[in-house]
């Protein structure tokens, strides 16, 4: 039963049979089998079935709720009886935001510093995706805003307050200023992320509170390529503080912290709401807690 609900998993991951199998490390006929024998055993059709893959019938979402607990409590005894024979080992899973993956070292570094026997998978993902990696059991933990959203049934441990920066050239207007507010930002030419990232959403927010319309005259999902942008002396951008540290900034360009009245963000590590957790993600949890005193932050 539990392989026949993995594929269900599968099949959810990537909407197509044909992917799903090979994925699964099966054939399509295997694959396809597996899941009607699915059905036969709970008496429901699971799939809406055509030519292609069109979803799953209510029964089907339904089961891969079901599914998504059962196979993740397999999983969590799986690695449990492990860790009590072999101590911690195994591979761990983290998908973070653009603005957090500088400070993921923060955490992965004690970590294995602890347990020497683990390694790590480390992604680049929006929020949106964080979540939907995190309910399809794809990754064990996530690093994203945490009071800006709705992040679903999971467990928090908030690890810091993100510091916006208007980073500007030495020629900017505002390049001998100490700080800036919401207000003087939205009147600088602005290159910001795209509005599918959380972070320009909340960029986007704070201009409106500021009376600003958002309207940067470049876009981009990477940082990286905004920083570029910067350098020409012909736009500004809004970036988090520690991406700033990490970019190797030149001598002329200026990272002037912004302030406001409203809260700062909370960025968080996320994992499963389940009970027990595996030992490999209690044990991430154990160091984010450790890095939350460290800021200051009350963990969950």
């Amino acid at each position: 039963m539990i392989d026949k609900l993995e594929y269900l998993l599968a099949l959810a991951r990537e909407r197509h049979f044909g992917r799903a199998a090979t994925a699964s490390g099966v054939t399509q006929p295997t694959f396809s089998a597996a899941i009607k024998q699915l059905e036969e055993t709970l008496g429901v059709l699971l799939v809406q079935r055509g030519s292609r893959f069109h979803g799953f019938t209510p029964e089907g979402e339904r089961v891969l709720e079901w599914a998504r607990r059962i196979v993740g409590d397999a999983r969590t005894m799986r690695s449990e009886i492990r860790s009590l024979r072999e101590g911690l080992a195994g591979h761990i899973r983290i998908a973070a935001i653009p603005a957090a993956l500088a400070m993921v070292a923060s955490l992965t570094t004690p970590y294995r510093a602890r347990h020497p026997s683990v390694s790590f998978t480390v992604l680049s993902r929006t929020s949106i995706e964080i979540l939907s990696l995190l309910e399809n059991l794809e990754i064990d933990a996530g690093i994203t805003y945490v009071d800006n959203e709705p992040v679903g049934r999971v467990q928090v441990v908030p690890l810091y307050r993100e510091q916006f920066l208007l980073l500007t050239t030495t020629e900017s207007p505002l390049a001998d200023r100490a700080q800036v507010t919401w207000s003087e930002v939205g009147q600088t030419p602005l290159c910001l992320l795209t509005p599918d990232m959380q972070g320009r959403r909340i960029i986007d927010r704070l201009l409106r509170a500021a009376g600003c319309e958002p309207a940067p005259t470049l876009e981009s999902n990477s940082l990286s390529v905004l920083a570029a942008h910067v350098r020409t002396g012909r736009w500004s951008s809004v970036m988090p503080a520690k991406v700033a540290e990490t970019l190797g900034l030149m001598d002329k360009i200026r990272a002037i912290p912004i302030v406001s009245d409203e809260p700062a963000p909370l960025i968080g590590l996320i994992v499963p709401d389940r009970d027990p957790m595996t030992p490999l993600a209690a044990a991430l949890v154990t160091e984010a807690r450790r890095l939350a005193t460290a800021q200051g932050l009350a963990a969950d």
